[in-house]
């Protein structure tokens, strides 16, 4: 005890430790830590085999880098800090000039062969180098990894959902009776120093990390250490490109109602809007995965609005069919309309006809002529017996020009009260229809969406 007191004493001059055994050196040759002895790295470090060995784990939240919903893969990078005891690894800080820890390299030294479950793809990051004990034989490894890992997606309110990815670490081949696991930091503590370290977040908000440890109930199982990251999907931007254009599009298609269902107009501007929700369609088949155990919301809001979009041009179709019958009857009327006035026509004439022979049998007879045709009525008038029946004929064509033109101006009137009439049967249940129809449209959209985003927001 003298002689150790009297071997410090020596050591200090003015308060300065001097070069004598202040090198790292030093310590790994009193610690007998050469690259020739492998014992360190090969076998687990305890004196007795029936002592397990206690690990540490700490792990932080750095950066959400991507998670592709199609694969289901989420891809963290995560700082990880493993603490374990090595028992033959002790030094006295004050033979070594107050040096308390040392670093060495990774392979030097046994280490814990911890693993995660859901880890798909080899690390990314370059391994750290080194590693880190102390004078009373704790051991440290800090490392930083980029995990692709799979999570199980539940993408039921995609794109308001809150995804949870498992980091499940624990050993690959020790059972509890050689490493116990535990975890250094609780949830809250996790959670507050991984969003003071975190950079980027991609898509996606950090909200928490839970930290559970199952700890095996009998020798032959392993201890494990889940970290649960739980984060939600900023929205805006499916919002913005997907949702507001497929509702921009219903009011496309409810403005249709405007339309005249006379021409072809309506019924092409309709297929246009179907078809662009077909595209939108397309784009979301490529975003969303292919196995779901439920149907996601944003898929039954476009096939809702799809449906009600394709209902609403069959129902175009039917209207245009009615009133498309109702102006095949009209144009049969039409025609037999006019067959009807060229039948009274001839019949005015041939009336007409007789009236004026009638009428020039009746002059003769009063004139005492026995005249039976017209040529000798011209002969009588000629002799001038007849000049008062002569006004009364010239009186006549002009009666009969006056009727040409009456019959004129009745055809034209009965047109004109035709086209400006009352709409024919079918054109009237088309109508009826058609405001049936849109009260219909109105309401069911109006219920599908209130009940479609109430499910959206809830929790």
């Amino acid at each position: 005890m003298i002689h150790t007191g009297l071997l410090f004493l020596l050591l200090l001059t003015d308060g300065v430790f001097t070069e004598e055994n202040c090198s790292y050196h030093d310590v790994l040759s009193y610690l007998k830590l050469t690259k020739k002895n492998e014992l360190f790295s090969m076998t687990r470090p305890v004196r007795n085999y029936k002592r397990a060995t206690y690990v540490s784990l700490e792990v932080l939240l750095y950066a959400i880098l991507d998670v592709v919903e199609k694969e289901q893969k989420f891809i963290p990078y995560v700082w990880t800090v493993m603490r374990w005891h090595n028992e033959y690894i002790s030094w006295d800080p004050n033979q070594f000039c107050g040096i308390d820890n040392v670093s060495l390299p990774a392979d030097t030294l046994w280490k814990p062969d911890l693993t995660i479950e859901e880890m798909t793809e080899k690390d990314k990051a370059p391994p750290s180098p080194y590693l880190t004990i102390n004078s009373k034989g704790d051991v440290e490894v800090q490392d930083d990894m980029v995990l692709v890992s799979t999570c199980r997606m539940h993408i039921y309110k995609f794109p308001f959902d809150i995804q949870r990815c498992n980091l499940t670490f624990k050993s690959v081949i020790h059972t509890v009776k050689d490493i116990r696991l535990h975890a250094s930091d609780n949830s809250s503590e996790a959670t507050e120093w991984s969003r003071e370290v975190m950079r980027t977040q991609y898509e996606w908000l950090f909200l928490n990390m839970a930290v559970t440890t199952i700890n095996a109930t009998d020798v032959f199982s392993q201890d494990f250490i889940i970290y649960t990251i739980t984060m939600k999907r900023r929205s805006i931007l499916y919002i913005i490109n997907f949702l507001l254009p497929v509702l921009f599009f219903l009011c496309l298609d409810l403005a249709s109602f405007m339309i005249s269902d006379s021409g072809g107009e309506k019924l092409g501007f309709q297929v246009t809007v179907l078809l662009a929700v077909t595209v939108l369609q397309l784009i979301l088949n490529e975003i969303l995965p292919a196995s779901s155990n439920r149907i996601p919301l944003i898929a039954v809001y476009l096939i809702g609005i799809f449906a009600l979009m394709l209902v609403s041009l069959l129902e175009t179709i039917l209207v245009m069919n009615l009133m498309r019958r109702d102006s095949i009857s009209q144009s049969g009327s039409s025609k037999r309309d006019q067959s009807w006035s060229m039948e009274c026509n001839n019949e005015i004439k041939v009336n007409f006809t007789k009236d004026i022979n009638k009428w020039t049998q009746c002059a003769c007879i009063y004139d005492g002529s026995t005249c039976e045709t017209p040529s000798e009525l011209r002969s009588v008038t000629k002799e001038g017996t007849g000049s008062k029946l002569m006004e009364e004929l010239q009186s006549l064509d002009k009666l009969s020009e006056e009727l040409r033109g009456i019959e004129k101006t009745l055809s034209v009137l009965l047109q004109s009260v035709k086209k400006e009439g009352e709409p024919g049967y079918w054109t009237r249940v088309a109508i009826r229809v058609d405001r049936v129809f849109f009260v219909f449209y109105v309401t069911t959209v109006t219920v599908f969406l209130s009940v479609l985003f109430s499910k959206w927001k809830s929790e």
